[in-house]
């Protein structure tokens, strides 16, 4: 019998195509050891994105195809996941201890863009990242009441802030240091330079990801995002009708001019399912978000129907995520946060933070 190579595992392993990365694990450079003893092989795979909802299932059909190489008796499968910083805007450097900023808008309001995002962030804390969430809507702040937290924030040094937590996420908001009717009558200047003091004036905890929760259309505060966030990549969400599709092109050209990657679309509202007797109907149109994607060949990162249940859960302060935890519209919530982590694990490494800092001293 011919000794099993490591070519030969390799090229089983490609038969695999990981249907996050869309693509297999040795072309997503995932594969970080194969170890062969006579018959007897084992595989090393660790993903760039939070995997906790499908790393069985990718070990388990890697070991399938290893198992059918000529030669091998037992395969032994070892799947994880790392999570490292992208590279930004070119002009912007990372903050300190958040790897990936990751942003969520629309093109104009009422389509779930902050149901999405905390439920988004939620999602990626169920996958084993350590997220945080930004809300950057100033005037229409919603996260607090979303999340269910009451209270201020500490200040510990009378300069910076110390992020609130629910749910297993950080979080600020505007929302936070102001009564809940308290009107923000300010204008653009204002409430730009409160997105900026948010964002870097709270002691984010080692984040692998902040959500930034964008108010919908794209002037002050999106332009702020794009020329003084260091943005790793958008998400888009919209609903199936043509008006909000024709506002999310525009919230998505934006991103593309601004060198911010778009990670892909999220379509809301996509169907609504009748509550008494099951019938499915496209009230707001049917495929819209598919046929945009392919469009500007971004990716469908997943539809949601208009569910009652994400209204009621997210306005009782406990997002469908932690609410139902094993509900369906919960899983597809998680199927969209892996897609979008994963699609994002594909895109060029920051290395700014492994070169050391050169310091030339006259002595």
């Amino acid at each position: 019998m011919s000794e099993v190579t490591q070519d030969q595992i390799n090229e089983a392993i490609k038969g695999y195509v990981e249907p996050h990365l869309e693509k297999d694990l040795v072309s997503a450079n995932a594969i970080k050891g194969i170890d062969i003893d006579g018959d007897k092989v084992k595989v090393t795979i660790e993903v760039g994105f939070p995997a906790k909802g499908c790393v069985d299932d990718i070990a388990a059909a890697v070991k399938t195809q290893v198992e059918g190489v000529d030669g091998v008796a037992a395969v032994e499968v070892d799947a994880g996941w790392k999570i490292s910083a992208h590279s930004v805007q070119k002009a912007l450097k990372p903050i300190d201890n958040i790897k990936n900023i990751i942003a969520v808008a629309s093109g104009k309001g009422g389509v779930g863009k902050s149901t999405t995002s905390v439920n988004l962030a939620l999602a990626l804390v169920e996958e084993g990242a350590t997220v945080g969430i930004l809300d950057a809507d100033i005037y229409g702040p919603s996260q607090p009441r979303m999340l269910g937290i009451d209270g201020k924030p500490e200040s510990k040094d009378g300069k910076s802030l110390e992020p609130m937590e629910g749910y297993g996420l950080q979080a600020m908001s505007i929302g936070f240091l102001i009564d809940e009717e308290t009107p923000m009558i300010w204008r653009g200047p204002m409430v730009t330079q409160a997105l900026e003091q948010l964002l870097n004036d709270t002691n984010w905890s080692e984040l692998d990801y902040l959500v930034v929760d964008l108010p919908p259309g794209t002037g002050d505060t999106q332009l702020t995002l794009a020329q003084k966030v260091p943005v790793s990549g958008a998400v888009i969400v919209t609903t199936p009708q043509d008006i909000a599709l024709l506002d999310a092109r525009k919230g998505l050209k934006m991103f593309e001019k601004v060198e911010v990657p778009v990670l892909g679309i999220v379509e809301n509202m996509s169907t609504h399912i009748c509550s008494n007797c099951g019938h499915e109907e496209h009230i707001f149109g049917e495929g819209g978000g598919s046929s945009m994607a392919k469009q500007y060949n971004v990716d469908l990162l997943g539809s949601l129907p208009l569910d009652i249940r994400i209204r009621e859960e997210t306005d009782g302060g406990k997002p469908t995520v932690v609410a139902e935890p094993d509900a369906r519209i919960s899983m597809i919530y998680r199927e969209i946060a892996r897609k979008t982590a994963a699609k994002l694990s594909l895109q060029a490494k920051d290395y700014a933070a492994k070169f050391p800092n050169i310091v030339i001293q006259n002595n």
